[in-house]
């Protein structure tokens, strides 16, 4: 037994010019389709390593601040791991509190602010209580 061969066999056996163009413009839209999900998830994946690189240079700063007596209102600055920082402290103005009311304690306003090699920044606003000088 041989294959048919026959005239009107050999026409459907295959795939016409217009199906397989249509076949491959649905296959180019697909991979492009996952190309740019691949290449957003690149891009959020760089962003947060670089987000974190920020956030743990934020925290060798604070770490490394003077002690609480030691920080007097005015700024601070400096380069960390190719990031440069400026903190400024400033008294905290509390409306609740008399400025005058006796206290060992101040609150002092500190705020952080980093700028990265890649030009992204963090900014860090925090209260921390400060030793008043003796009188």
């Amino acid at each position: 037994m041989s294959p048919s061969t026959s005239p009107r066999e050999r026409r459907s056996a295959g795939f016409t010019l217009v199906e397989a163009l249509a076949a491959l413009a649905v296959m180019a839209v697909s991979m492009a389709a996952i190309g740019e999900l691949a290449n957003a998830n690149m891009r959020s994946s760089l962003y947060v390593e670089r987000h974190l690189a920020e956030i743990e240079t934020a925290r060798k700063i604070v770490a490394g601040l003077p002690s609480r007596k030691d920080v007097p209102d005015g700024s601070l600055t400096g380069v960390l791991d190719s990031h440069r920082w400026r903190i400024e402290a400033a008294p905290f103005a509390n409306a609740l509190v008399a400025p005058n009311a006796p206290s060992k304690w101040r609150p002092q306003l500190l705020a952080l602010r980093i700028l990265a090699p890649n030009g992204g920044v963090v900014e860090i606003d925090t209260v921390r209580l400060s030793e008043r000088a003796a009188p």
